[in-house]
């Protein structure tokens, strides 16, 4: 049996951990392999090193690594050599990066600089990770580097100046999960090419349109060097989410290099072989979004010929963690189960709500399960995971 799933942090993390004790128990003697495709639109260059967020959750949290309590980063870090940065005066200072983790980033570019593809990457820090080991492939959606870019106006919250640090910046951990305190989680992937600075635009962006993640389904519209106007600017999305913790209006998502991005290897097939593919509880725009915005992947999911099964990121009209709700509203999408299933309504089959959000109204197409969504522990997670199997048996 082959499962696919689709990723982002925090939340896709844990619901994939869930799923693979629920197949150890329900499927003990079968032969399953899942394979995850991670988004890579959160990646950044930090400190001359490439950081995955999204790719890293899911490494830490299925190898038994991850900070439980957060969510994101090594258990019990330290973060000395981000002190010893700040002594010096190296910036920024509002993206925190554990000593432990620092060893995934400088592997991931060291190999990266040394002409390995992204994938290939990935693939040794899974094995270090023991995910084979779980029958877990996890793939990146794209080896091409891609990053969003938020735009914001000039004249908004935090208008200061391109790459100011600024103070009281506070910090989040990756991919829709907010970080109660302390330091940002940084573990992400992505090959070669440095991000943009802090506070610039890239050259050329792609709006993060229909395929990215508006709701329509057409392809992203390139956008180029006028991806901010002369009242905008645009911010690297980590620093959206990270610093100001979504806190500044935005007008709109911009994906660079998103046109010329084409699938990882693996990843289509994954999609069009498989005999389920889930979308778990991840920010339906930055994650799953740029995921779908990729060129081809949409497509394949329109085409499989297996069930799609997605779990609201939303519970009663508000994200359990993070700032869905943030990038929802500049695509003008109701904050809602509802409203992210309007999203996905061009390939979803199934999708589980939470009981609160029972009663709404959801395309017409898409056969709709409520159940208790709060993933609370391992158990839970696994729980949601197996009504998600299930519907995806009923729709077969």
């Amino acid at each position: 049996m082959q499962i696919t799933a689709l990723s982002g942090g925090v939340g896709g993390a844990r619901f994939v951990r869930g799923l693979v004790h629920e197949l150890s128990r329900r499927s003990p003697g079968e032969q399953v392999e899942v394979t995850v495709v991670g988004n890579t639109g959160d990646d950044i260059t930090l400190f001359g090193l490439r950081v995955c967020p999204d790719l890293d959750s899911v490494l830490y949290t299925l190898g038994g690594g991850v900070e439980e309590e957060q969510g994101w980063g090594r258990e019990g870090d330290k973060h000395e050599v981000m002190g010893e940065l700040a002594a010096l005066g190296v910036q920024p200072q509002w993206f925190g990066l554990g000593d432990r983790d620092l060893g995934t980033h400088l592997a991931r570019s060291l190999w990266l600089r040394r002409g390995a593809t992204l994938s290939e990457v990935t693939a040794r820090l899974a094995a270090r990770w023991g995910l084979p080991e779980q029958g877990v492939r996890l793939l990146p959606v794209t080896d091409t580097p891609i990053e969003t870019h938020v735009v914001v106006r000039n004249d908004g919250p935090g208008g200061g100046a391109p790459g100011d640090d600024g103070a009281g910046s506070g910090e989040a951990a990756p991919s829709g999960e907010a970080a109660p305190s302390g330091e940002a989680a940084a573990a992400s992937d992505e090959a070669s090419g440095e991000a943009a600075p802090s506070g610039e635009a890239a050259a050329a962006s792609d709006e993060a349109g229909s395929d990215g993640a508006a709701p329509s389904g057409e392809g992203a519209a390139s956008s180029g060097a006028g991806a901010a106007g002369p009242s905008e600017r645009a911010i690297h999305f980590q620093e959206w989410w990270v610093r100001h913790r979504a806190a500044i209006p935005a007008q709109r998502f911009t994906v660079a290099g998103l046109s010329a991005a084409t699938p990882a290897p693996g990843v289509l097939e994954a999609i069009r072989g498989a005999d389920v593919v889930l979308l778990p509880p991840s920010n339906p725009v930055v994650s799953i979004g740029i995921i779908l915005g990729v060129p081809g992947v949409r497509d394949a999911l329109r085409g499989t010929r297996a069930p799609v099964v997605g779990v609201s990121p939303l519970v009663g009209g508000r994200p359990v963690r993070g700032h869905a709700d943030a990038c929802l509203a500049p695509l003008g999408v109701e904050v809602s189960a509802a409203g992210v299933a309007g999203l996905y309504a061009d390939l979803l089959d199934g999708w589980l709500v939470d009981t609160a959000d029972e009663g709404a109204s959801y395309p017409a197409r898409v056969q709709v399960r409520a159940l208790d969504l709060l993933m609370r522990d391992v158990a839970g997670a696994a729980r949601i995971a197996g009504a998600a199997l299930d519907l995806a048996d009923e729709l077969r």
